[in-house]
């Protein structure tokens, strides 16, 4: 009878230190972010912050985005931060709802702001409007705030990148429609034009962005779009949106690919975010590849994590970013998913990179 007993408490403490060990294991195989080459460099991919700004508790994780950014500017040769639109809540907000929102919609606009003062002046960051930056429940007028608190001079760093800007619907410069040059470091030393669309992008804007594309000044350049809503979570272009803004003329995903990206010989990477469902990571991220009428690949990216951790108005993204890896070879880029909240904690670290293939793969630009 004591051999059984011996045995079975034996037994017991095998099992647990047999589970106990992967869980150890883990903890101690996380590696911080890392240039898997060290000629590489990184462009850095901020989803939709709408529900993080909505609620002041969820600020202080669009803090530690941010500073994790600026610590790693350096190791991580980070060139460019991306937002992909949606950058409050409620451009207008008028009312208050019990344990969703406590911020008007000025009141939203003076939260982003603040937080984007820690990287005003250290590194270029680049924004486009969403759906919800416009009219007083979302889009239904181009009215917004965006261009009272972010203005051209705004961010030293990012105005020196600045070549253009379109007119708004209101004959206003503004960063709505707005396109940026910046050089990659060596040994890639190529050049690239970023160009950001708003939400449902008329044809003026479209216009405007293709005659900047196929300009001589930047006709070599490696081209980026950016735009807030463009793909669905199944890796198709969007045909068409519910928004009155689409509406009155705006142009949904499918009508920028036509009208903007697949004319432009240049064209070659499209980031977005917009598609979203509660804790459903298929559903806020996607990728596709096509052709542009030069024959050239385009990649197009959707990444958006703003209803992942609690739903609509949970956590507002659990702190994940999208991190783009150009590679030397001047084709290969490699896709990561990091989260800065869990990897700042002993404790959360391993939840800190995302592995499956939605969310870490590679892809070759011919």
């Amino acid at each position: 009878m004591m051999m059984k007993k011996l045995s079975a408490v034996l037994l017991v403490l095998w099992v647990a230190a047999a589970f106990a060990q992967p869980a150890d294991a883990v903890k101690e195989a996380y590696r911080p972010p890392k240039l898997s080459d060290p000629a590489s460099w990184t462009l850095v991919v901020v989803p939709d912050v709408q529900a993080y700004v909505e609620r002041p508790c969820n600020h202080g994780i669009v803090d530690i985005m941010n500073t994790w950014i600026l610590d790693n500017q350096e190791p991580l040769k980070i060139q460019q931060v991306f937002f992909t639109g949606d950058l409050v809540y409620r451009n207008d907000q008028h009312n208050l709802t019990p344990n969703r929102n406590s911020l008007l919609g000025k009141e939203q606009w003076k939260a982003f702001s603040r937080l984007m003062e820690r990287l005003d002046g250290r590194i270029s960051y680049i924004l486009c409007t969403g759906n919800h930056d416009y009219g007083h429940y979302p889009a239904e007028s181009r009215a917004t705030w965006f261009n009272e608190f972010f203005p051209t001079d705004r961010n030293p760093q990012t105005r020196k990148h600045l070549v253009g800007c379109n007119y708004n619907t209101f004959d206003v410069t503004s960063l709505e429609a707005s396109a940026y040059e910046f050089a990659a470091p060596h040994p890639d030393n190529r050049k690239f034009l970023v160009i950001t669309l708003p939400f449902a992008p008329t044809d003026s804007d479209l216009a405007w962005a293709k005659k900047l594309a196929d300009s001589s000044r930047f006709a070599d350049h490696f081209g980026i779009v950016l735009t807030h809503s463009y793909l669905a979570w199944t890796g198709e272009r969007l045909q068409t949106e519910k928004y009155k803004l689409n509406k009155k003329g705006g142009n949904a995903g499918e009508a920028i690919f036509q009208k903007l990206v697949h004319p432009a010989k240049n064209i070659r990477l499209v980031v977005c975010g917009h598609i979203s469902a509660p804790d459903k990571w298929e559903r806020g991220v996607s990728f596709s590849m096509d052709k542009n009428a030069s024959g050239k690949s385009v990649a197009q990216m959707a990444f958006n994590t703003q209803a992942i951790g609690g739903g609509w108005h949970g956590s507002g993204g659990d702190g994940w970013l999208r991190l783009l890896e150009f590679m030397p070879d001047r084709k290969t880029v490699r896709a990561t998913t990091f989260s800065p909240l869990f990897g700042i904690s002993p404790s959360t670290r391993h939840l800190a990179w995302k592995r499956d293939k939605l969310n870490e793969f590679t892809f070759v630009l011919e």
